[in-house]
């Protein structure tokens, strides 16, 4: 693997726009805003991008209604058989 192959970033991903809306799911939908944020930087689906369960932990250590306003993520994208793949886990 080349060096060209691998990027590797520390990204601040905003969920505040997860506690405007329904506050019964809203660590659901901010796995979703973690993904989804992540596809678009790295320029990959949203099926391409893996997350570490310690991404998980963050989310739901408040709670299922009360998620981080922000979180702080390292995400790597490397190839796989051909396509583009996001790996992330929790920035230390």
């Amino acid at each position: 693997m080349s060096a060209n192959d691998f990027d590797e970033r520390v990204m601040t991903v905003p969920l505040r726009d997860v506690n405007a809306g329904s506050g019964d799911a809203a660590a659901d939908a901010a796995m979703g805003l973690i993904r989804e944020h992540l596809a678009q930087h790295f320029s990959v689906d949203e099926d391409a991008v893996r997350l570490d369960p310690s991404i998980n932990e963050a989310i739901w250590s408040q709670g299922r209604a009360n998620p981080p306003s922000k979180l702080r993520v390292r995400a790597a994208r490397f190839e796989e058989e051909g396509e583009g793949i996001v790996e992330a886990e929790t920035a230390q």
